[in-house]
């Protein structure tokens, strides 16, 4: 049985990107990429949406020397989109038209390979809501763009607590937080 682990970059204040700032807000580190290029960072299958597919098949064929993205390119990818046509461009890349939640749930099920969402916002909060997230990590840049940030990462979350059972520290810092994710009902305490 195949684990999913959510995976996101952000900055302090909760933003998957910011407007005018470069990838990583220009913050990665030798530490990080080194750890981005690891062979256990590598042995995921990517499961992405339809607009996290245009914007990294997009950099991808732009950057196509790029290290970064030669280990993307290599790795198995799902596509979860309806608007989207096979076949698509980028190398091992597969589309899913159907239900994402029950894709997800059927290769849970099936697969040994594990599982990793790459961006891809709302495809996440799906299978966290769905009970279907293993993991779920974090690495924060120490950045705050309230004035530029652009999606904002948790918005529109159900409540979930977070048991932390890894951390990590690149370059002095950048910091890795991974966690077991517990969907609630609502606020602990609520019914009493």
């Amino acid at each position: 049985m195949a684990d999913l682990m959510v995976d996101f970059i952000i900055s302090l204040d909760g933003y998957a990107s910011a407007e005018g700032w470069p990838g990583f807000w220009g913050m990665e580190g030798p530490e990080y990429l080194a750890w981005l290029d690891s062979d256990a960072e590598k042995q995921h299958a990517g499961l992405m949406g339809a607009t996290t597919y245009r914007l990294m098949s997009g950099f991808a064929a732009q950057a196509a020397d790029d290290p970064g993205f030669a280990v993307l390119a290599a790795m198995p990818k799902m596509v979860f989109s309806s608007t989207l046509q096979a076949p698509l461009s980028w190398d091992n890349t597969e589309l899913v038209s159907g239900d994402a939640v029950e894709a997800v749930r059927d290769l849970k099920k099936n697969s040994a390979r594990p599982l990793r969402t790459l961006g891809s916002l709302t495809l996440c909060r799906s299978l966290l809501a769905a009970g279907l997230v293993d993991r779920f990590r974090i690495v924060v840049f120490p950045v705050i763009t309230g004035a530029t940030g652009k999606e904002r990462i948790f918005d529109e979350y159900p409540d979930v607590t977070l048991a932390l059972v890894e951390s990590r520290t690149f370059d002095g810092r950048l910091q890795l937080l991974e966690y077991v994710p517990t969907v609630l009902d609502g606020p602990p305490g609520a019914d009493d």
